[in-house]
């Protein structure tokens, strides 16, 4: 049975039909195995983080910490080996929370994981928990890195196991103040290794 939509077939015989479902490309996916970071580099196993695509998406699943209380955090840097993971950000996050209790009802602007114009990593999920059934789930999406004319913005939504017990969610966004093309993105615990879990990174056309 087909599926067909003001006279378009979308569906048929169980297979989609030419021109959908092609928008989000698999690039790379990195496996955390007690790992301190876990980094895309553009041009380096397969990974493409170039003007092939104007956004870019990173999909977490289920990043587990060593440590109690963590934030998950991401940092870019251009495309010189040398250089650190310090580019200028300009950033926000706010969050909302429920206890497991039914206590801590929250809806809060975080204002000490904002950036302004700092160069360290940026938080996109608070106080992850580290107990066996705790992680931190979501994605973020970063748009143009490789221009040379514009900034480059970032958006992450992420849901995380707080440890104190309360399903949090986590909004952030920013910009990476420069005009240099960005092509290496990592993402580390701010406390200990990443215990398990995955990074996904996919192309939008």
């Amino acid at each position: 049975m087909g599926l067909i939509s003001d006279g378009t077939t979308i569906f048929d015989a169980g297979a989609m039909a030419s021109g959908f479902g092609s928008s989000m490309v698999f690039i790379k996916k990195l496996t955390a195995s007690s790992s301190g970071t876990l980094t895309f580099v553009n041009g380096s196993s397969g990974v493409v983080l170039d003007s092939t695509y104007k956004e870019y998406m990173f999909v977490f699943q289920d990043l587990h910490p060593a440590s109690n209380g963590v934030e998950l955090e991401f940092q870019g840097t251009i495309a010189d080996p040398s250089s650190s993971y310090n580019q200028t950000i300009t950033s926000t996050l706010f969050k909302a929370g429920h206890g497991e209790d039914g206590s801590g009802d929250s809806f809060n602007y975080e204002a000490d994981a904002d950036q302004q114009q700092g160069d360290g990593f940026q938080d996109i999920a608070r106080y992850v928990g580290n107990g066996n059934d705790e992680s931190v789930c979501g994605k973020l999406s970063l748009y143009d890195p490789s221009s040379t004319a514009h900034v480059k913005h970032f958006m992450a939504n992420t849901q995380m196991y707080h440890a104190s017990d309360e399903a949090e969610n986590c909004f952030t966004a920013g910009y990476f103040n420069t005009t240099a093309g960005l092509t290496r993105f990592q993402f580390k615990f701010s406390s200990g290794n990443i215990d398990a879990g995955t990074i996904t990174l996919y192309g939008i056309k």
